[in-house]
């Protein structure tokens, strides 16, 4: 519509042109006989044809873009005609759907479709979510795994050598102990010895 009346318009606009045209040849037929005045009046209508020149090429030029769009908006047009055909079917199947269901239009359905679309959406996001946390958990579980198998490893280790360490004392025990029985057999030993010699020193001072 925006284009047919623009159509119009320059159809108007150029039929003023050609009025005018047509009234400058008139009037320069009759004007005045002076030479003077026919030299004013010739300057005036070749610069009135110059202007009229210039914008009738400017409207040839808004005409031949306004063609151009014309084609562009035929082309766009009949592919919006192809795609409508294409998708009637869907149209028709949409309506059958509402006739069978408890939606009130299409508008409905395809609302409830984009509502499923979301929650499907968020529901895909939550399950990576979720996947994401488990396999965090997964790495963490087996972080700590081997840092307690490596505490008891670690443990193992150092009651090994604590084991070995009292069986050494242990050891050392025993042999204090058999170095301590000897120690006290000798001691009791020079202890007899002493008491004898203090007798025998004895009975000789008397």
């Amino acid at each position: 519509q925006a284009f047919t009346e623009r159509m119009e318009a320059l159809a108007k606009q150029w039929k003023d042109l050609h009025d005018r045209r047509a009234q400058l040849k008139a009037h320069v037929v009759t004007s005045g006989t002076t030479v003077k005045e026919n030299e004013r009046l010739r300057t005036q209508a070749l610069k009135k044809a110059k202007e009229e020149k210039e914008e009738n090429s400017k409207k040839e030029s808004e005409l031949l873009s306004a063609r151009r769009e014309l084609d562009a908006l035929r082309k766009q047009h009949q592919k919006l005609s192809k795609k409508l055909l294409k998708y009637s079917l869907f149209k028709r199947y949409l309506e059958d759907v509402v006739e069978n269901s408890q939606f009130r239009d299409i508008e409905d359905v395809i609302s409830y479709y984009k509502a499923l679309v979301r929650t499907r959406k968020d529901l895909l996001q939550s399950q990576w979510w979720h996947r994401q946390l488990m396999e965090q958990g997964k790495v963490l579980q087996q972080q700590i795994r081997a840092e307690k198998e490596a505490e008891m490893l670690q443990c193992k280790n150092d009651l090994v050598q604590l084991q070995e360490s009292f069986d050494q004392a242990q050891s050392d025990i025993c042999q204090w102990e058999d170095c301590w029985a000897e120690v006290q057999d000798r001691a009791a030993r020079k202890a007899t010895e002493l008491k004898s010699l203090n007798m025998a020193i004895h009975s000789l001072f008397q």
